[in-house]
């Protein structure tokens, strides 16, 4: 069976978030989907550089979803979660994925 790469669970789980958190009106339930999806990543970055590219990886997908917050007021919500999901899934895929 293929392995969803990691950069692909990252970013889903930025934008599947923030969708289930807009469409349930239930914030909390966003942050399940967000946290899940960050926990299936983090154990893949783990297992492919250790706990440095796991730690690495792990505070730029925080960082991504801190980062949409602010960026949302000035391009829209949908562009900053997107455009937070592409960074974050780029530069895993460049770290972890690649090899």
């Amino acid at each position: 069976m293929a392995r969803v790469p990691s950069s692909v669970v990252a970013a889903a789980g930025l934008v599947g978030g923030y969708a289930v958190a807009r469409w349930t009106k239930k914030r909390p339930l966003g942050g399940v989907v967000l946290g899940a999806a960050g926990l299936v990543a983090g154990r893949e970055w783990h297992r492919r550089g250790g706990a440095p590219v796991a730690a690495g990886l792990g505070a730029l997908y925080v960082a991504g979803f801190a980062g949409s917050h602010p960026l949302a007021k000035k391009v829209g919500a949908w562009p900053a979660v997107i455009g937070a999901a592409g960074v974050v899934a780029a530069t895993t895929w460049a770290v972890a994925d690649r090899a």
